[in-house]
């Protein structure tokens, strides 16, 4: 599998456009940690965790729907949130992320790979740099 350059991925981060203005990042962990952390450094918010499971470390489907993980331990009620993952193949696990984020004031999805509201990339999977 083909993998991406670090440096470009900082790059696009340090330049994608948003739209709107949000008041929390929302990562997906685990896959959602790190891109969530880059985006963190650019935008200075506050950033939660959202523990759900869907998929083994060889991207099959562990189970027949995501799994919440931990009970949501902060605030969603009002809030603007760009909600984090690293890979939307099929977009499961996002829409579950959004439905459990229903109360928030508006949610808007980033993807380092796929087909989010905001995304680095839309192409073919690709090894990520931070993957050991």
């Amino acid at each position: 599998m083909k993998a991406k350059n670090l440096e470009e991925i900082l790059e696009r981060v340090r330049t994608i456009r948003f739209e709107e203005e949000f008041d929390l990042l929302v990562a997906v962990a685990n896959g959602g940690i790190i891109p969530a952390a880059l985006l963190n450094q650019r935008l200075q918010l506050e950033l939660q965790l959202l523990k759900l499971n869907f998929r083994g470390a060889d991207q099959q489907p562990l189970y027949d729907a995501p799994r919440l993980l931990e009970e949501i331990g902060f605030e969603v009620k009002g809030r603007k949130i760009l909600l984090v993952e690293d890979r939307i193949k099929t977009g499961t696990t996002i829409a579950c992320a959004r439905q459990l984020l229903v109360e928030a004031a508006l949610v808007r999805t980033f993807a380092v790979n796929g087909e989010a509201d905001y995304s680095l990339y839309n192409e073919a999977c690709f090894r990520f740099p931070w993957i050991l």
